[in-house]
């Protein structure tokens, strides 16, 4: 280094170089597999996509289906009842605001020429064919019925400040694929694509509406008588500056405690330091504590909506006085609870509030 004249040299040791080395090789490696990961993620999702496009692209044509009754009458009907059948039961099982939109099916055009083609060839199948038709038109609406739902949810989980793609990946998906297989029709044994797309678009909402159930949105305590927050505050055994993980709720022993969310409680018995705990997993990597309990009212297993009763206030553990330490822990992580706790009522009721509007139109 030259400065006024003077020249100054700075030593930097081989143990100094080999760790800042170390470091930048650390750094990029980390770097290097968060896009590898990234550009996974992305790979697969538009695999998926570009396989369903292709499926699509295989929808049978109208020459196709004449063929099908042509061939084997009895085998299509067979293939109509089994439909029905997946219909019914996949309807019987959604919620009750969930219906078809009256619209136009995008197959109408192919559909059409089935039912021509087939009632001046074969007038005894005319029937079958016009109920295929109306099978197909119920599944392309349920099916955009569905992917809007799915955005609504998707929408309110991005405004709780979580992530919907991650919930996604975190889902159950076996109902993505095995129970499908059942609706293999035809000689080739294929499954209609449209049904297959409902299935994906069906397990797509009911995992993001799952999710946006689990996010925290009862208090499960008064509100009034929060007593501490989160973050870094004075410990009040010690004296010194310590990280409080969640939110105190002051009360009498005995005092009901509710479940923040629907979940599954995952723990009960005692943790040191908080004494008696309940623990409801609400699945995503979401999950909710309840320390300090003077008695419980769950049991593992058990599954509990959002207010359910699961125990009691008390001062088990390190506690000063009779109060609910309640935390919120995302992949193990504690995070703020006391958003979640008043944002959540609001989305929540504008995400359902639009699935009755859109019901009733």
């Amino acid at each position: 280094m030259r400065s006024q004249g003077q020249v100054r040299f700075i030593k930097i040791s081989s143990r100094l170089q080999i760790i800042a080395a170390a470091l930048t090789v650390g750094i990029l490696l980390a770097w290097a597999i968060s896009i590898a990961v990234l550009g996974w993620s992305q790979y697969r999702t538009q695999a998926d996509r570009t396989s369903l496009l292709l499926r699509e692209a295989k929808v049978a044509t109208a020459e196709d289906r004449v063929a099908e009754y042509s061939s084997e009458i009895d085998g299509v009907a067979k293939d109509l009842v089994k439909r029905q059948t997946f219909i019914e039961d996949m309807v019987s099982a959604l919620p009750d605001d969930v219906k078809a939109e009256e619209t136009v099916s995008d197959s109408a055009d192919e559909t059409d020429q089935t039912i021509a083609k087939v009632s001046a060839l074969i007038p005894e199948a005319a029937g079958l064919a016009r109920i295929e038709a109306r099978q197909i038109a119920f599944v392309e609406r349920l099916t955009r019925f569905a992917d809007r739902r799915s955005q609504r949810a998707a929408d309110a989980i991005r405004k709780l400040g979580l992530d919907p793609n991650a919930m996604l990946r975190g889902a159950d998906r076996s109902a993505m694929g095995g129970p499908l297989e059942t609706l293999a029709t035809g000689a080739n044994g294929k499954i209609d694509p449209r049904f297959e797309r409902l299935g994906l678009s069906l397990a797509r909402m009911a995992a993001l509406e799952r999710g946006l159930d689990g996010v925290p949105q009862v208090m499960p305590a008064s509100i009034d008588n929060i007593s501490s927050g989160f973050g870094y505050r004075r410990d009040p055994f010690n004296g010194s500056g310590a990280m409080h993980k969640g939110l105190d709720f002051r009360g009498p022993i005995g005092a009901p405690i509710h479940a923040a969310a629907a979940g599954k409680i995952s723990f009960v018995g005692q943790k040191s330091g908080y004494g008696n705990v309940v623990e409801v997993s609400h699945g995503n990597g979401l999950m909710t504590r309840y320390a300090h309990m003077s008695k419980f009212a769950a049991r593992i297993g058990q599954k509990v909506t959002a207010g359910d009763v699961i125990g009691a206030i008390g001062s088990t553990g390190r506690s000063t006085g009779p109060h609910l330490h309640f935390e919120v822990r995302i992949n193990d992580r504690a995070v703020n609870p006391r958003p979640f706790l008043e944002i959540a009522p609001d989305v929540l009721k504008e995400a359902r509030s639009g699935a009755t509007r859109q019901h009733g139109e």
